[in-house]
């Protein structure tokens, strides 16, 4: 897709300096510029660096994170906007231009972080949409915020959308926003893309706001879902909470005299990763040397195995681990044959949740590496960092088997980043049933997490699997992840909405 970027006034003056282009966000990127394709998501793709840190430019960088991962290749790509919050509170920025793209920043405040990011999205949403693995919260508030915030959003849309854009609105922070770019600016062609589950009615339904979150949806053309089963929720939902007509993924929204005024279609487009960049980089010597480097800071040991999660209650950190110390409890495997490394970058830790999560995954790494430990081994390696895709990558590279072990997740990149990343078909995957990868890579050792006996068995098949079965598995999930990657991601999904634009106008 091709987009064009409309100036609606001169270009500001191109005589500011670079470090007034990192403090204040200004660049050349006109503040009236509209545009003819435009993404929106809760934040924007970079974050503020300082100019020593690698991949540091002008005082930003690429964020890390699955959103980013999937669509900046996409974005760059194109001549396209990023409507989005820069990271800090309480502070204006101007439309600016990093790594080839247009970001148009939105401010939130102290408060919004507060009711709006913290409270609805992650307190309320994420443990409803997640089966309820943690309670939700439900304030009035917080739900106050959330519809301002979306506002803010889709203002923002409107003023930068050219006449007949298209606008791809991305997961469930902004659920509003596609009824409001509707009634706004029916002449739009909306995307709305959910990156996390959405859950079946008889949980939805506990939430208080359920139809207008369900008729915020609609608002958009094609509505995208990881899994086929998470699009069947949606429609039941829409069934159930709005009365709205189902007929082969189409959603029939009706007006106050019954007739339908709009149709929404739901689909299941599962998402990938930038195959190109992860295969590059498990070819370079230097990566592959840092791999080497890798086992031989942990003495060697016969087995690595690897987990790399944010810190999540949905990401069954504490599951592997009690298997993993049951494991060496057991005999099964030995701190001197096998070490677990992982991998928890810091999230939401002004969630309480996440703090109490925290100190149970760091009280138990403490007890299992007290009770395992020599003096020349270590049975976990606990890193709670966030790491650059190189060193992500050498780790990868590093390990034997790689551990996802989700009670729930929408898919789960890191699966595939391992996958692409072991280009020797060797290695082995264990996969959680509970996240959306699941569906694509059958060829995994899949398990349920909650099954603590079965987990432990299906690591140790991991542990022992013969080369030539792993080859095999792994040959096949290469397969899938190389004939599915981002880019045929975004090309299915903004193609399927230009189809249905096209449809609804014939």
């Amino acid at each position: 897709m091709q987009a064009t970027k409309h100036a609606e006034s001169d270009p500001k003056s191109e005589d500011a300096s670079v470090q007034d282009t990192a403090v204040h966000g200004t660049s050349d990127t006109d503040p009236d510029a509209q545009y003819d394709f435009m993404v929106v998501s809760n934040r924007l793709p970079v974050d503020r660096c300082s100019p020593d840190e690698p991949g540091c430019e002008d005082g930003w960088r690429r964020s890390p994170g699955g959103l980013v991962t999937a669509l900046a290749p996409m974005m760059t790509k194109t001549d396209g906007a990023w409507v989005g919050w820069h990271g800090a509170p309480d502070e204006q920025l101007q439309p600016f231009s990093h790594g080839g793209i247009d970001l148009v920043p939105v401010q939130l405040s102290t408060q919004d972080i507060e009711l709006f990011y913290e409270g609805f999205s992650n307190a309320t949403l994420w443990p409803l949409y997640h089966d309820v693995i943690a309670p939700p919260e439900f304030h009035r508030t917080w739900w106050d915020s959330y519809r301002k915030v979306n506002r803010r959003f889709a203002d923002a849309v409107i003023h930068h959308a050219g006449p007949g854009a298209t606008v791809w609105v991305q997961d469930y922070q902004l659920q509003l926003v596609p009824k409001m770019l509707r009634e706004a600016r029916p002449d739009l062609k909306i995307g709305f893309f959910n990156h996390i589950p959405f859950p079946p009615p008889e949980i939805f339904a506990q939430l208080p706001w359920r139809r207008a979150i369900i008729d915020g949806l609609l608002g958009a053309d094609l509505v995208g879902f990881q899994r086929s089963s998470d699009a069947g929720n949606f429609m039941r939902s829409a069934r159930r909470f709005l009365g709205a007509s189902v007929k082969q993924q189409q959603v029939h929204v009706k007006g106050n005299d019954g007739e339908t005024t709009h149709i929404a279609r739901a689909q299941a487009f599962p998402i990938s990763i930038d195959v190109k960049a992860i295969s590059e980089l498990a070819r370079n010597p230097e990566i592959i040397e840092r791999a080497e480097q890798i086992r031989r800071d942990l003495g060697n040991p016969k087995t690595i195995l690897l987990g790399v999660d944010r810190l999540d209650y949905t990401k069954g950190i504490r599951h592997r681990l009690k298997a993993y110390e049951e494991l060496l409890a057991d005999g099964e495997v030995t701190v001197e044959d096998a070490t677990l490394i992982q991998v928890a970058s810091p999230s939401r830790e002004r969630v309480e949740q996440y703090r109490l999560l925290r100190e149970e995954v760091e009280g138990t790494v403490g007890h299992i590496n007290g009770t395992y430990d020599t003096m020349q081994n270590t049975a976990v390696r606990y890193l709670h960092h966030s790491y650059p895709v190189e060193e992500m990558v050498a780790l990868y590279l590093a390990a034997d088997v790689m551990l996802v072990t989700a009670l729930r997740d929408g898919m789960n990149l890191v699966a595939k980043e391992y996958v692409t990343a072991r280009t020797n078909n060797d290695g082995a995957l264990v996969l959680s049933e509970f996240a959306g990868a699941a569906d694509q890579l059958k060829q995994a050792l899949l398990m349920n997490p909650h099954d603590i006996d079965g987990l432990k068995d299906t690591i140790m098949k991991a542990v022992n699997m013969q080369p030539a079965e792993a080859a095999r598995r792994m040959r096949s999930m290469r397969k899938q992840i190389l004939d599915h990657d981002v880019d045929l991601w975004s090309a299915d999904f903004l193609n399927a909405l230009k189809e249905k634009v096209i449809r609804d106008d014939s």
